[in-house]
C-alpha cells in the first residue's frame, strides 16, 4: 500500500489512525466495565487494543514507523484522561500532568521534525525486515510494537498510582507539616528530574539537528554530545526515573520500580547497542569518539 504522500498529509493520516485507535481504546475501557472491576486492567487492555490497531495500519502501509509517535502520545493523554476519570487534581497529579505533557510535547515535536512521510521507515525496522523476513511479522507485533507498549505502561504505573494521593490538594499545600512536607519535597525532586530530563532531550535535539545540517555524514560531538554519546537516551531514562521518584515519595521502594528498571534495560540493552553499531559502521572517527566519551552524560 505504498503511496506518495506528502509529509503533512502523512501527519494527518497518522493523526487519523491514532484517533481511531484512541476511540477504540476508550470504547473497550467502557464496555468491559461490567466484566472487569479493576480500571487499571481495563486501561491496560485499552492500551493493548490501541497498539494492535496501530500495528494493523503499519501492516497496511508496510511501515512499522506508524507506531513511532505512540510512545510519546499515549502517556500524557492517558494521564489526563485518568485525572478526569478519577476526578483527582491533587498537587502530585498536577505536577505529573505538567511533566508528562512537557515530555510528550518534546518527543512528539522531535518526531514531527524528523518524520519524512508515511513511505519512510526507520532504519531499525528496515534492518529487521531484511534480516529476518520469515519471522518479521512476529518481531514486528511483539518486539517492535507490543514490547515498547508494555514497557511504557509498566513505567507509567507509578504515575497512575499517584492518583491515590488525594490528600495533597492545592489548598493543603501551605498546611503541610512534618512527614507530609518531606514527602512532598521528594515528589518535587522527582518532578524536577522529569522536567530536567525532558529539557536535556530538547537541547540535545536542537544540537544534533543543527550539527547534522551543517556537517552531513558526521557524528555529533558538540554541546551535550561532547559529554555523552547518548544524551537523548539519558534524558528518556531519567524522565521515567523521575516519575518513579514522585511515586516513591509517598509509597517508598516497592515493585513499581520495575517499570523504570525495564525502561533503562531496554535502552541500555537494545536501543543504544543498535545505535552504536550503526554509528561505528557509518561514521568515520566514531570509534575514537566512543573511547573518549561516556555512553551517557
Amino acid at each position: 500500500m505504498k503511496r506518495a504522500y506528502s509529509k503533512w498529509s502523512s501527519v494527518a493520516l497518522i493523526t487519523a489512525i491514532y484517533v481511531l485507535a484512541g476511540v477504540a481504546g476508550v470504547l473497550l475501557f467502557n464496555f468491559t466495565n461490567p466484566l472487569i472491576a479493576n480500571p487499571l486492567i481495563r486501561l491496560f487492555l485499552a492500551d493493548v487494543l490501541a497498539t494492535i490497531i496501530v500495528w494493523v495500519f503499519g501492516l497496511l502501509y508496510e511501515n512499522v514507523s506508524v507506531y513511532d509517535p505512540y510512545w510519546s502520545v499515549f502517556p500524557p493523554v492517558a494521564f489526563l484522561i485518568w485525572a478526569f476519570y478519577t476526578n483527582t487534581w491533587s498537587l502530585p497529579v498536577i505536577l505529573l500532568l505538567i511533566a508528562s505533557w512537557y515530555w510528550g510535547w518534546r518527543l512528539t515535536r522531535n518526531w514531527a521534525i524528523t518524520f519524512k512521510g508515511i513511505a519512510h521507515e526507520d532504519w531499525r525496522y528496515t534492518k529487521y525486515r531484511s534480516q529476518h523476513p520469515f519471522v518479521f511479522h512476529l518481531i514486528n507485533l511483539f518486539g517492535l510494537n507490543m514490547m515498547p507498549t508494555l514497557v511504557v505502561f509498566a513505567a507509567m504505573l507509578p504515575g497512575l498510582m499517584l492518583f491515590k494521593e488525594q490528600q495533597f490538594m492545592i489548598y493543603d499545600f501551605f498546611a503541610l507539616k512534618g512527614h507530609d512536607c518531606f514527602k512532598f519535597i521528594i515528589c518535587i525532586i522527582g518532578f524536577i528530574v522529569c522536567i530536567g530530563a525532558a529539557t536535556i532531550q530538547l537541547i540535545a535535539d536542537k544540537q544534533i539537528h543543527d550539527f547534522r545540517a551543517a556537517n552531513p555524514g558526521k557524528y555529533c560531538n558538540v554541546g551535550l554530545w561532547k559529554h555523552g554519546r547518548h544524551p537523548n537516551y539519558f534524558g528518556e531514562m531519567s524522565f521515567w526515573w523521575g516519575i518513579w521518584i514522585m511515586y516513591a515519595a509517598f509509597n517508598g521502594i516497592d515493585g513499581f520500580i520495575g517499570g523504570a528498571i525495564a525502561m533503562s534495560a531496554m535502552f541500555l540493552g537494545i536501543s543504544i547497542p543498535l545505535m552504536e553499531k550503526r554509528q561505528l559502521a557509518n561514521k568515520p572517527g566514531y570509534a575514537e569518539y566512543r573511547k573518549q566519551t561516556r555512553i551517557l552524560i
